[in-house]
């Protein structure tokens, strides 16, 4: 049963199915308690009818015997006395069930005579009727009668008269209910009928039009599944023509796909730059310790140091990258700008800090490698002079980095924040680095809820703008928040 109502389609479809079957059931049966409830009711009108013609006949004294009710082939009649004894009866009423008196033939000895009455009933209590009046309404009851041997159901009205000459008579009328037993049958009938065709019909469709809906999505799970198994990123999904869900589902899963070919691309590139880097201070060092084993007095014990130094500070920059490409969050602690910037400024020749305190929530030694990479970087390109700002504009404590070099061109001031990129004018490793530290403080930056941008200083040189949100404000959805 599990297997078999699996799929999102026959759950659906038996969903919508039971849904439809509930309603027509209730409706069903609602249409058959109205309908049987009518018939009856006029039933019971037909009856009432028949019992007040009665009635209006024994008010204005018609014998017994020439009642013209009593001749009815379809409606029993019945009259009874206060006693329930009974007076008169349908002619070829046989058998009758439901009206409180089981006798259809009238008690011997009992004429029109008998039944005079002298006024003994002068007492009567207050719902007692004049001499000729009828009851307005009538009471009713459902039975049975056998008239010339046929037994059909009935429904019985009751009604009261009070006749001069024979006191407070009851008269009990019966109309058949054959028309609403047909009536109700022939309902139940087609409904009993209909109901599974339609029923048939709603699960069909359902299912077609479920069918037709999910048929994108299964081309979407396939395509997948492709991907999946061939590894090759560069696929996308199939979109429907459409502007429904199941369309948007295809646009997000190419949108995420793309997202993450890019990813795996910047990872290969990433590992394939790191691994040339690293290439590099290694083949220098080994070649170093090499030709000093075998010629002691030609080691360049400098030369080692300086390799080994580049080599741990491009595998600390690229533990870093690491982390933060990881997700690692900085911890909220107040760091004060102001003094982070002389700190980190101390013992650089050419660097002139014009701070204002400014407090911002974040890691200290990542907001303080962000500023000696903004050094390093300016200190490479100055001629002479490099000016750190730090003040406070709006909810941002702004940090800016100025040096009197060449610039960076507007073409280039994007591209310099990748990973392992050095412009023309920085392709010496001795001098331009690894190429790392600049994509190393635009991580932190982003990471820290800010933004870290190039532009140009007023001296002609460059100008690097760190903007990080103050100290106790949530910081916003900086753009490229979720690079990696």
């Amino acid at each position: 049963m599990s297997r078999l109502f699996g799929s999102v389609r026959s759950r659906a479809t038996l969903g919508a199915t039971l849904v439809v079957a509930v309603a027509l059931v209730a409706a069903g049966t609602a249409l058959l308690l109205s309908l049987r409830a009518n018939l009856t009711g006029e039933a019971g009108t037909r009856a009432e009818r028949s019992a007040q013609a009665v009635a209006s006949e024994l008010a204005a004294r018609t014998p017994l015997d020439k009642l013209s009710g009593l001749d009815a082939e379809d409606t029993p009649v019945q009259i009874t006395d206060e006693d329930g004894v009974l007076l008169a009866a349908s002619e070829d009423l046989e058998r009758i069930t439901g009206t409180g008196t089981a006798e259809v033939t009238p008690a011997p000895g009992r004429s029109d005579a008998d039944d005079d009455r002298d006024g003994e009933d002068d007492d009567r209590d207050d719902d007692s009727l004049d001499p000729g009046e009828i009851t307005p309404g009538a009471s009713y009851t459902n039975g049975t009668a056998t008239i010339d041997g046929d037994t059909e159901d009935y429904r019985f009205a009751a009604v009261e008269v009070e006749t001069p000459d024979r006191g407070r008579l009851t008269v009990h009328a019966g109309a058949p209910l054959a028309a609403e037993h047909s009536a109700v049958g022939t309902a139940l009938t087609a409904m009993l009928i209909g109901f599974p065709l339609l029923l048939g019909v709603v699960a069909a469709v359902t299912w077609l039009v479920t069918g037709r809906a999910l048929r994108p999505v299964e081309g979407i799970r396939r395509e997948m599944a492709a991907i999946t198994a061939s590894e090759d990123l560069r696929r996308r999904v199939p979109e429907p023509a459409t502007h429904d869900e199941i369309a948007r589902l295809a646009r997000t899963t190419n949108a995420t796909l793309a997202a993450l070919e890019a990813s795996v691309e910047r990872q290969r590139a990433f590992v394939a730059d790191a691994s040339h880097e690293l290439r590099s201070p290694i083949a220098s060092l080994r070649t170093q310790l090499e030709v000093a084993a075998a010629h002691p007095e030609l080691l360049d014990l400098d030369g080692a140091v300086e390799d080994t130094v580049r080599l741990q500070n491009l595998a600390a920059d690229l533990l870093l990258l690491a982390r933060l490409d990881a997700g690692e969050r900085p911890a909220g602690t107040r760091v004060d700008l102001a003094a982070l910037a002389r700190e980190t400024a101390a013992g650089r020749e050419r660097v002139t800090v014009e701070a204002e305190p400014v407090e911002v929530s974040g890691s200290r030694g990542q907001l303080a490698r962000v500023l000696a990479n903004l050094l390093d970087n300016a200190e490479r390109h100055a001629r002479e002079r490099i000016t750190v700002t730090v003040r406070r504009e709006g909810g941002e404590a702004v940090v800016g980095v100025a040096d009197d070099g060449e610039g960076v061109a507007g073409a280039d001031r994007e591209r310099i924040f990748e990973r392992f990129v050095r412009l023309d004018a920085a392709r010496s490793r001795d001098d331009g680095g690894a190429g790392l530290g600049l994509a190393i403080a635009r991580d932190v930056a982003v990471r820290h809820g800010g933004t870290l941008t190039a532009g140009a200083a007023s001296a002609g040189g460059a100008l690097f703008a760190l903007r990080l949100p103050l100290a106790g404000r949530e910081p916003g959805h900086a753009p490229g928040l979720d690079r990696p």
